[in-house]
């Protein structure tokens, strides 16, 4: 996905969708550049939400007022403007603390 083209956040997607399903459901409100169903990690099923890239705001603000709300699949979509990623940093996933011992002395 491109960080200057306007995304939209499209949630309580139906777990089944697919990446195509998802572009030709929003083409209908403007010209779609990319789209993503974001997956669980481990077992790579979906996580029930994604991401919709449009050419331009105006395409993305058509996009979120005619879907948000709507019925896809018997789910109904909240759809909103998509929040910029912030860079997280990776933390150490081994667990534990780390820590000094003790002195007994």
């Amino acid at each position: 996905m491109n960080d200057n083209r306007p995304r939209l956040y499209v949630g309580n997607l139906p777990y089944q969708l697919s990446v195509d399903e998802l572009k030709n459901f929003f083409v209908g409100a403007g010209n779609v550049t990319d789209a993503a169903i974001i997956t669980e990690r481990d077992s790579g099923r979906s996580k029930g939400f994604g991401f919709v890239e449009f050419a331009s705001d105006e395409d993305a603000t058509r996009a979120q007022s005619m879907f948000n709300g709507a019925q896809l699949k018997g789910r109904t979509l909240k759809v909103d403007l998509a929040k910029p990623r912030e860079d997280k940093p990776r933390g150490d996933r081994r667990g534990g603390g780390g820590g000094g011992g003790s002195s007994f002395g």
